[in-house]
């Protein structure tokens, strides 16, 4: 789509703006509301875009990988987020990780997680993270872009392509708020009993070696 980004509907994110400081801002200062139960939680919130997708597309896969340095990744193999050129030529991807998704943020009762917590969208996981590293796969192209506490801090630079399309989302839960990562396989298949269209896979690298789950 071209034009003004005023003039794109707005369907889950407002595309008037990259990034809501007092939003961002707002979810560091209430992190034991927007985190509750530890960084597992935030991995459901990117799990739950995933979902989204397979729930469209009428299935669909992620894995989700626990690395050996903290940091936790969630790729699927979606259609990757949506994209757009403005009125000067320059692509646009669409601000999942520094506003608000309009769809939750303010509405706690309209989706409940696994966990039986509200989903918030995924600036909750940007501002909470250390850096968060969002690789974005369409077949009109592939960016990757790196936010520290949910700032951008670089373009969006290009990746090459491989054949595939989806996203990757990985980040690295702020080290006060960080505690040891308690996942399962076995919790991944709680998930995808919840979200049926998802088929979850967990890859547990912490001691460097792949151990993937079943």
């Amino acid at each position: 789509m071209d034009g003004s980004r005023n003039s794109w509907v707005d369907t889950t994110h407002d595309w008037a703006g990259t990034v809501d400081e007092d939003h961002l801002g707002r979810i560091r200062r209430r992190s034991a509301e927007f985190m509750p139960d530890g960084p597992e939680h935030l991995v459901l919130e990117v799990v739950a875009y995933a979902a989204d997708e397979a729930a469209g597309r009428g299935g669909g896969r992620c894995v989700v990988t626990l690395h050996a340095d903290g940091s936790v990744s969630v790729k699927d193999d979606g259609r990757g987020t949506d994209t757009r050129v403005d009125e000067h030529g320059r692509a646009v991807k669409k601000p999942v990780m520094a506003t608000k998704d309009l769809r939750f943020f303010d509405f706690p009762e309209a989706e409940r997680l696994p966990d039986g917590h509200p989903r918030r969208g995924m600036s909750v996981v940007s501002a909470l993270s250390e850096w968060l590293i969002h690789t974005n796969r369409r077949v009109n192209g592939s960016w990757s872009r790196r936010y520290e506490r949910g700032v951008p801090v670089t373009d969006l630079q290009p990746v090459e392509a491989d054949g595939t399309t989806g996203t990757c989302v990985r980040f690295l839960p702020d080290e006060a708020l960080r505690s040891r990562w308690s996942l399962t396989a076995g919790d991944l298949a709680l998930w995808s009993e919840h979200w049926p269209d998802l088929t979850a896979r967990l890859d547990d690298r912490r001691h460097g070696e792949d151990r993937p789950g079943p």
